[in-house]
């Protein structure tokens, strides 16, 4: 299936590559480059692209392409999540999946790999199961390693390697036993010039931090679960029960994981938490304009819109903007015609605006039209679409675990038109 794997940085360095049928050579890469050049940006550049002899399939995380070379047809999406998998092992095991981690982790990189994928093929991806194979880093273990000449790799066969519960080893023991999950929204919406709603769409995902003695059996239910559409599930889950009661119910793996992700595609279901006024005006044969801009906030629920930021592309034709913000600051970069506004809290008491004139080039054309908004925030405590968990049971084992459960709504690709 997968032949190499080239790890590729922001300014176009191959800066690891694996191969584990025959050698592909890195001029492959030329193609991908090729269309990175054509992408305007990162995230255009096209997961799958065609070569005369290969296909290479290619992931964004974290500033570093993963950049995958298939020689026959295998379904996309499969080679997408493996390469999504050993992202997320690598920021399991290093804490981060930057490259300055990769290139200081270099023979664990390499032992995960081999681990990950047999001649081409995924074998082992659950993180408990790795880590019993190959043991994650440490200074003390990086030091005797180094004294002694042995390596991470584990002496003995994975427990869950064989069993039909794959993902959790045998044997947890913990003084406290702790089940927390974070259910975490992206809203992504466009707003037109009036402030309707032309399109809007939650993300949602539920992560669980499970540090539970024994093995025990979890069952977690939602006061509103026929609101979730689209639901993508751990393969831990009992998929009969949830279809049958909607209720999750589950031998967790140990330490942290994803337990479901989903969408919430029904516009009357999802509430837009802030609003924007705008006035933004280019004067005909003129050199000059007007900004004005306040965001409020609208269904938030009376929680507090936090960490706003509005990003607006200003057109060429704009050579400086003087304005004056009520709260936060802003800044505007006159070669790339970037505004972004730090706007931090909303309240409804003081509302955030931001206004003032715009320079133009003198003889330049009037903008054809208004530049978009774009807008980040977080609201903590708040799952936009309604999702409450109802609550959580434990069978299997006679302690009484600590559980918690926190919400947060985040902006995605959230854009209001002028």
């Amino acid at each position: 299936m997968i032949h190499s794997l080239f790890l590729i940085n922001c300014s176009g360095d191959i800066f690891l590559e694996k191969h584990w049928k025959s050698a592909v050579s890195q001029s492959v890469c030329d193609y991908f480059f090729e269309a990175q050049e054509r992408a305007a940006d990162v995230e255009n550049v096209p997961p799958v692209i065609p070569t005369p002899h290969h296909y290479l399939i290619s992931i964004y995380r974290d500033k570093i392409f993963f950049v995958s070379v298939i020689q026959t047809e295998v379904p996309p999406l499969f080679v997408i999540e493996f390469l999504h998998r050993v992202a997320d092992t690598f920021q399991d095991y290093f804490g981060e999946c930057s490259e300055t981690a990769i290139k200081d982790n270099v023979v664990i990189v390499y032992e995960l790999l081999e681990e990950m994928l047999d001649n081409g093929f995924p074998l082992a991806t659950e993180s408990n199961i790795l880590k019993e194979l190959i043991k994650p880093p440490t200074i003390l273990r990086s030091v005797v390693n180094s004294i002694t000449g042995s390596s991470n790799v584990g002496d003995t066969l994975p427990t869950g390697q064989l069993s039909n519960i794959p993902w959790r080893r045998v044997g947890v023991k913990y003084t406290n036993n702790e089940a927390y999950f974070d259910v975490v929204e992206e809203i992504d919406a466009i707003i037109d010039k009036s402030g309707s709603t032309v399109f809007a769409e939650i993300q949602g995902v539920i992560d669980a931090c499970i540090k539970l003695s024994g093995m025990p059996d979890l069952s977690l239910s939602f006061m509103n679960p026929r609101l979730l559409d689209d639901v993508s599930f751990h393969p831990c889950i009992r998929f009969k029960r949830w279809e049958s009661e909607r209720v999750l119910s589950f031998i967790p793996p140990d330490g942290n994981f994803r337990l479901i992700s989903y969408r919430v595609s029904s516009q009357n279901l999802v509430a837009i938490p802030v609003y924007v006024k705008h006035t933004i005006t280019f004067k005909e044969n003129s050199s000059c304009g007007r900004f004005d801009v306040t965001i409020g906030p609208k269904q938030s629920m009376g929680k507090t819109v936090e960490g706003a930021v509005m990003t607006v592309h200003m057109p060429k034709a704009v050579l400086n903007m003087n304005l004056t913000a009520s709260q936060g600051s802003y800044t505007f970069d006159p070669v790339t015609k970037v505004l972004m506004w730090d706007v931090g809290k909303i309240t409804a008491q003081k509302l955030p605006g931001l206004k003032g004139a715009v320079t133009l080039q003198s003889g330049a054309p009037k903008p054809e039209e208004n530049p978009s908004l774009n807008i980040q925030f977080k609201i903590q405590q708040l799952a936009i679409s309604g999702l409450k968990v109802n609550r959580l049971d434990m069978y299997g084992e006679k302690y009484k675990p600590f559980k918690g459960v926190k919400y947060i709504t985040k902006a995605g690709k959230f854009q209001v038109r002028t």
